[in-house]
């Protein structure tokens, strides 16, 4: 094959807990009788509260085809190449196991924010026994479960310069830096409305930081779909998988199945990861939209791509410029199954 699959997975293959029927048709057109794919294929999510084995875990039973962890990308995966921060003392927010999550990724000392609130009951920093070493980064994970104690403690970290308990500084020079994953606005589960997403957690914190000190949050790295980080770490998985299968054929075009394939630019946003991958190979990456998830086959799309185009189709980050290529999609089909017989049909691939 000189093609592969980057599978969106709630509103594609499952919604909630609950496979897509279509789901399990399709994948049974992307392995052979031995369970062995026959494309390069990656999972690519924004959700980040488990580790990648109990996410291929899931997909594998849901799917009832075998999937390992290294083809599942969580929103955090590309954490793995900021390694500058592995060693640091780093504040960790969001749910499900995160110092197992923080550890598996190679952070050697994380602190989650209920240690922290352990730690400073009374936001006490003369009793040094209880004191924690100092903060050097922000992690967000994911949405937490209480909004209130992460924003308060978060808003602490930064304005402290990572000694939460002191007083606030209001300093011109930045503040400790802050890494981010999953700005999804929403999300589609079982329930008919979108659900609030991490990226509604972060616009209240950007809103709070700059209400407070008149100043911008500004992040190091922003991940999750659709940033570019997210897009060149999954490449490098498919080209990872080829490699592993000694497929010669170099991998020329991505099939993004359920998300954008047209990248937003991110500003003022550190990318020396960049190093830490091999250069972009694939020649296109395809955006193939599907009709099962958040997206409305129905809605109208304002012909203007001003304010209003902004303010009704772009939910993206702050961080993001709008372009109106992000809402136009390359492909729409009815749902997942439909997009693999697609891909199968445009590159000429008969399995």
């Amino acid at each position: 094959p000189s093609f592969g699959f980057l599978f969106d997975i709630d509103g594609v293959l499952v919604r909630g807990k609950t496979p897509i029927p279509a789901a399990r048709t399709a994948f049974q057109k992307l392995v052979n009788s031995q369970g062995q794919f026959l494309v390069p294929v990656v999972f690519v999510t924004n959700a980040g509260n488990c580790l990648r084995q109990k996410k291929a875990d899931q997909l594998s039973h849901l799917l009832g085809v075998p999937i390992s962890q290294d083809q599942v990308m969580m929103s955090h995966s590309p954490l793995r190449m900021f390694k500058r921060y592995h060693e640091k003392c780093v504040l960790v927010s969001g749910q499900g196991p995160l110092l197992d999550i923080a550890q598996d990724l190679g952070f050697c000392q994380p602190i989650t924010i209920e240690t922290l609130r352990e730690k400073h009951p009374l936001l006490d920093v003369v009793d040094h026994d209880r004191r924690p070493n100092v903060l050097v980064t922000v992690v967000l994970f994911g949405e937490p479960v209480r909004w209130e104690t992460n924003l308060q403690l978060i808003i602490d970290v930064l304005l402290t310069s990572g000694y939460p308990g002191n007083p606030y500084r209001h300093q011109h020079r930045p503040h400790i830096p802050v890494l981010a994953c999953n700005m999804d606005l929403m999300w589609v589960a079982e329930a008919q409305s979108p659900r609030f997403g991490h990226g509604t957690f972060m616009v209240c914190l950007e809103n709070i930081y700059k209400k407070i000190t008149g100043k911008d949050l500004k992040y190091e790295a922003l991940m999750g779909k659709p940033s570019k980080l997210t897009y060149q770490y999954a490449e490098y998985l498919i080209r990872t998988q080829a490699a592993e299968r000694q497929w010669k054929q170099p991998i020329q075009t991505l099939y993004a199945v359920g998300g954008s394939a047209t990248l937003p630019q991110d500003e003022d946003i550190d990318n020396s990861w960049e190093n830490e991958l091999a250069s972009a190979a694939a020649a296109h990456c395809r955006s193939v939209l599907v009709c099962t998830g958040v997206y409305n086959p129905h809605a109208e799309v304002p012909l203007d791509t001003g304010e209003s185009l902004t303010e009704t189709v772009f939910h993206g980050h702050r961080d993001f410029r709008f372009d109106p290529g992000l809402v136009e999609p390359d492909h729409i089909v009815p749902d997942v199954d439909a997009a693999v017989d697609l891909v199968f049909q445009l590159e000429n691939f008969a399995p």
